[in-house]
């Protein structure tokens, strides 16, 4: 009883037994009411015609012998049939039965009345004189003598005979053919509800095995998309199928979390590992340079210290930049962060950042050229987020363009949006690089000192504000002939 199968076989069994118990109650009750009804209604006017053959009663006085008579005509007519002769409180006056057969010395007259009437439903059970403990089927009429109500005449339609004759043929051939009949219906009911119960939970069967070997199966991929594949589309969509095809969603997103948990954890240990390095190599040259000025500060010459002092200056701001990089990087990964979304002019603020780049960028010669259409300005944004974008993409741009070379920035007014288009002729990236340059500590193999001047986290940044923002931002770039981004930014409130 612990398998469902085995819990529903017994339940249905248990109905089954009850049910078909119930119907064979039924049919044999509505089968003596059905003989009853009909008999009553058949020998109805027995009583009426066999007062009508003699005078029964007369001033008070019994006539037996009629009734003797009477009475053995009526039982060739129907051998059941029992007669007797009642005054008109309802006490037996004379009956042709064995005094010691008699039971009761009164009929009561209420259904005898109600029959006389012709306003009743039949079957109508009166009182049995034989047998105090049942109630028979009975034909009843008055007995009158000159207009007057002298008594009834009641007859009893199944008496003791039709007791004997019924309980002699309880276990006769037809009884035992119905009631075979009845368990052999019954045993097919069950075995076709057997049947039913057996395909429905075959089918959870198999689901509970699928569900112990994807448990089982170490979140292998192979078996998820087998399991995955299996409830896809195919079988019927009851509730059995949309369970399955439930379990084939779970399963599948369980792996790809489980996926997604290995790919954290890889980054998580590269990270320790880029991190590890990137602030093990400033943090060794200021400690070097710091215990130079500390060991020889009275030999070093004034432009040798100044110099010491200005790399260990540079190697802390390059720290600074790094640990600013890893929390605000953090922090969106975390989706800790917000946006504050407003309207405001994007070329004013790509103005002001240009100006940030404009030393540097003069003294590698380098030109940066904004070009910005009529209408396409106004942008509904974060404004800090968007300042980190473009300073992201600018530095870039200025650090891996060559001396001489040219950097553009285009607004373009596009429906709902206005696109940022960020271009250079740098050193580019190799195109088997680019699906990669928005990972973090990712760092091109273009340009070797600006690549080792680089922390690997600023197109991480930008992608993931875009992100934020619901844009998504694109690279084309071609080796030693520049790089080119592209992103879109509302121009409206959504």
């Amino acid at each position: 009883m612990r398998t469902l199968f085995a819990r529903l076989s017994a339940a249905l069994f248990l109905v089954v037994a009850i049910i078909g118990g119930g119907f064979f109650m039924v049919e044999q009750i509505s089968s003596r009411l059905y003989y009853e009804e009909i008999t009553q209604r058949l020998n109805a006017s027995i009583a009426m015609y066999v007062t009508g053959e003699m005078q029964l009663i007369e001033d008070g006085a019994v006539n037996e012998d009629a009734l003797t008579l009477l009475a053995q005509r009526a039982m060739i007519i129907n051998p059941t049939v029992e007669v007797y002769l009642l005054d008109t409180d309802g006490r037996i006056l004379a009956h042709p039965m064995p005094p010691e057969s008699i039971q009761s010395e009164q009929v009561a007259l209420g259904p005898v009345k109600k029959l006389m009437s012709g306003e009743t439903e039949m079957p109508l059970r009166g009182t049995d004189p034989r047998n105090i403990d049942r109630q028979k089927i009975f034909s009843a009429h008055p007995v009158m003598h000159n207009d007057v109500l002298q008594g009834y005449l009641y007859a009893i339609l199944g008496g003791q005979k039709y007791d004997e004759l019924a309980d002699s043929v309880r276990g006769s051939y037809v009884q035992k053919l119905s009631l075979g009949a009845l368990v052999a219906i019954v045993l097919t009911a069950f075995l076709v509800g057997l049947l039913v119960f057996g395909l429905l939970t075959r089918r959870l069967t198999r689901l509970t095995s699928d569900v112990q070997t994807f448990t089982e199966s170490g979140f292998d991929p192979e078996q998820v998309e087998a399991l995955a594949y299996q409830g896809s589309g195919a079988g019927t969509q009851d509730e059995i199928g949309q369970l399955r095809e439930a379990f084939s969603g779970m399963a599948n997103k369980i792996r790809e979390q489980f996926e997604g948990l290995k790919e954290t954890d890889r980054l998580r240990r590269e990270l320790v590992s880029n991190v590890s390095h990137d602030l093990r190599t400033p943090l060794a040259s200021m400690h070097g340079y710091v215990e130079t000025l500390l060991l020889k500060n009275d030999s070093l010459s004034e432009e040798e210290r100044l110099r010491y002092l200005e790399i260990t200056r540079k190697h802390s701001l390059r720290l600074r930049q790094l640990i600013g990089d890893l929390f605000e990087l953090s922090k969106l990964d975390s989706a800790s962060v917000k946006p504050t979304l407003e309207t405001f002019s994007l070329a004013e603020l790509l103005q002001d950042v240009t100006q940030e780049f404009e030393l540097q960028a003069e003294n590698k010669g380098i030109d940066i050229d904004v070009h910005a259409h009529d209408g396409a300005s106004m942008v509904h944004a974060d404004i800090g987020l968007m300042q980190r974008v473009l300073e992201n993409l600018l530095r870039n741009a200025v650090r891996y363009t060559p001396r001489g070379g040219n950097i553009s920035i285009t607004l373009d007014k596009k429906p709902g949006c206005v696109a940022v288009a960020v271009a250079d002729t740098g050193c580019g990236i190799a195109e088997h690089e680019l699906d990669r340059i928005f990972d973090r500590f990712y760092r091109s193999e273009q340009g070797e000192e600006e690549r080792t001047n680089s922390a690997g986290l600023g197109l991480a940044i930008v992608k993931r504000i875009l992100d934020l923002h619901g844009s998504r931002i694109t690279v084309n770039s071609r080796v030693n002939q520049g790089t080119r981004f592209e992103f879109d930014i509302p121009a409206r409130a959504a």
